[in-house]
């Protein structure tokens, strides 16, 4: 019996997940740190807060980020040049152990996207495009969810009797 296509994107999805911490932590980062170096490479320089806003970390857990970031030397605060009140993060480069984690899945993924012709990629690649866009929207939506439950909310750090 054929699996549902939920079940199939659900495996997919746990999948790439769980291969996000491993290279996390055959790389020696926390997962944390590995996404918001990604993020800072994706994306570029950018100021604490809005790393803190992508990852959906606290400026306090932000700031503990970026410090072990550019303890390791891959990343640097600079002055905002538009407002020295500010700083922005740079990357500094993409460290050579997580490239090395990356290295087996990358092979792998290369021996599977070889098996489709070019309109068959040019599809897949529209979807992961589309995809990483609704993943962002979704992000995003949960997080204002989130947010907003919280400042309603009087008993957040004690959200009542556990359900099971």
């Amino acid at each position: 019996m054929r699996p549902d296509a939920g079940t199939v994107y659900r495996r997919y999805v746990t999948a790439v997940v769980l291969h996000g911490l491993a290279s996390a932590e055959a790389s020696g980062f926390n997962a944390t740190d590995l996404y918001a170096l990604s993020i800072l490479e994706l994306v570029g320089a950018m100021t604490s807060g809005e790393l803190a806003a992508r990852t959906g970390l606290t400026s306090g857990a932000a700031t503990r980020l970026i410090d072990r970031l550019e303890r390791r030397g891959h990343a640097r605060r600079v002055a905002d040049p538009a407002d020295r009140r500010k700083v922005i993060i740079q990357p500094t480069d993409h460290p050579a152990e997580i490239e090395q984690a990356l290295q087996p899945a990358r092979r792998k993924i290369a021996e599977v996207l070889g098996g489709y012709s070019a309109d068959q990629l040019a599809t897949l690649f529209d979807y992961f495009t589309r995809a990483a866009e609704a993943y962002q929207g979704a992000t995003e939506e949960l997080r204002a969810d989130v947010h907003h439950r919280n400042r309603r909310s009087p008993a957040v750090d004690n959200p009542g009797p556990a359900l099971t």
